[in-house]
């Protein structure tokens, strides 16, 4: 299913034209010049398409919706306050959230200004993006992020071998992914080394081998972007390449809406669910979430496993095995985040949603909150501070129908579409 995308829209008059351009770069500050016309928000609505097709047997298939029109909630905001009507989105210029906007939602101007140097955050993908290094140098560049290139040591790319040279084919859906990953990793903590790390296939098997590789490397923070159904061969594949005490690995819960997705369901990961963030100056925090559903089979994913042991720190009573998700972070592709592409597609700026956003976001939260303790499962570190304003608790929206509520369905404290909530600082993420 598809949303229709809204007629475009036209700009209240010829006057606006440059007002309009400046607002859209997410870093200009408005002049006198600018026009105070009072313009009431557009509800975001967007079209969206998978980067990646629906994963096979034994293998699994990327989280990454990338946005082809309409509006989203940055164009919306910006338009409205700006005081002129949003044009239809398109690669020219940014039309989602910016590393700014996130540091807001959720808590992180002060880290992401001061921590994460020396950390290293692993993004682990499938196949080969040739134009990683360049595309992320030109997202840092207009964020006014540092450099994070081969030569001066900040960024790496290798294939599930180890190896610099000798790298997967080449995959044009996968490299939405990783361009994604990448730029929601340097978004997040700017100060942080990133290793990409390219699976030759999307087979778990590979996929799982490149999680290792990132972990020998020395990544304290591994994001994982992928899933496919929960099966009994699960507890196979955690023992042989998700169990990694001291290391953070995030998964996105998935985009299917209520269910069960694998890795995600892992007892030793950190499993990602995803939201529709909003912005909304009338309250203190300066934001709102709600669970991200487009339809019911297009939102966040969540549930009670078949298979995954319980993990200790979970002490739910409605599922007694792995329920998903732990935290979440927006995923909305309506809401979603700004991202330069060009292996492939059009050279340009795109929205991404989808929890493949949700997931390195989670990541580089861990990476700012410092290194995990020798031996611990840092899944369970949310757990700890449950119910306090270090999570940010998102209690309105479902995922779709349920049995039992929570699992698909937001509530005071913990539900299976958001976990815990969603940062506010990093206290949440440390330990």
């Amino acid at each position: 299913m598809r949303i229709t995308p809204p007629t475009r829209w036209r700009r209240i008059a010829a006057a606006a034209t440059a007002t309009a351009a400046l607002v859209f770069t997410g870093l200009g500050a408005a002049s006198a010049a600018d026009a105070r016309t009072t313009v009431a928000k557009v509800t975001p609505k967007v079209t969206w398409t998978k980067a990646c097709s629906a994963p096979k047997a034994g293998a699994a298939a990327c989280n990454a919706k990338r946005v082809t029109g309409g509006t989203t909630e940055y164009m919306a905001e910006q338009a409205a306050r700006k005081g002129v009507t949003p044009a239809a989105a398109n690669a020219a210029t940014p039309s989602g959230f910016g590393p700014t906007d996130l540091w807001s939602a959720y808590g992180l101007t002060s880290a992401a200004a001061s921590n994460g140097s020396g950390e290293t955050i692993a993004i682990v993908d499938a196949y080969n993006d040739p134009n990683a290094e360049a595309d992320l140098a030109t997202y840092r560049s207009y964020y006014g992020l540092s450099a994070c290139t081969t030569a001066n040591g900040c960024f790496k790319k290798v294939s599930q071998t180890g190896s610099t040279t000798s790298l997967p084919a080449g995959n044009t859906g996968w490299a939405e992914e990783i361009s994604l990953d990448v730029d929601m990793a340097s978004a997040i903590c700017p100060k942080c080394n990133i290793l990409l790390v390219e699976a030759s296939s999307a087979s778990y098997a590979n996929l799982g081998t490149a999680v290792n590789r990132a972990v020998t490397l020395g990544a304290k923070y591994v994001s994982n972007s992928y899933g496919g159904s929960d099966s009994s061969s699960d507890s196979t594949y955690d023992s042989l390449y998700y169990n990694h005490p001291g290391v953070a690995v995030t998964v996105s819960s998935g985009d299917a809406a209520y269910g069960v997705e694998y890795p995600a369901s892992s007892q030793y990961v950190t499993a990602v669910g995803g939201t529709a963030l909003t912005k909304a100056t009338s309250t203190t925090r300066g934001w709102t979430e709600s669970v991200w559903k487009t339809s019911s089979t297009e939102g966040a994913g969540s549930g009670c496993s078949s298979y995954e042991t319980k993990p200790t720190w979970q002490t739910d009573t409605g599922c007694t095995k792995r329920i998903v998700a732990d935290v979440s972070a927006v995923a909305d592709p309506a809401t979603g985040v700004s991202v330069y592409d060009s292996y492939g597609i059009t050279a340009g700026w795109y929205t991404f949603g989808g929890t493949s956003v949700s997931s390195p976001i989670i990541a580089g939260v861990y990476a700012l909150a410092g290194t995990p303790s020798t031996g611990s499962y840092p899944a369970k570190f949310p757990y700890s501070h449950a119910g306090t304003s270090a999570l940010n608790d998102v209690t309105t929206g479902n995922n779709g129908t349920c049995t039992t509520s929570y699992f698909c369905t937001a509530t005071t404290g913990y539900d299976g579409p958001t976990g815990w909530g969603t940062p506010e600082g990093v206290t949440a993420f440390a330990g």
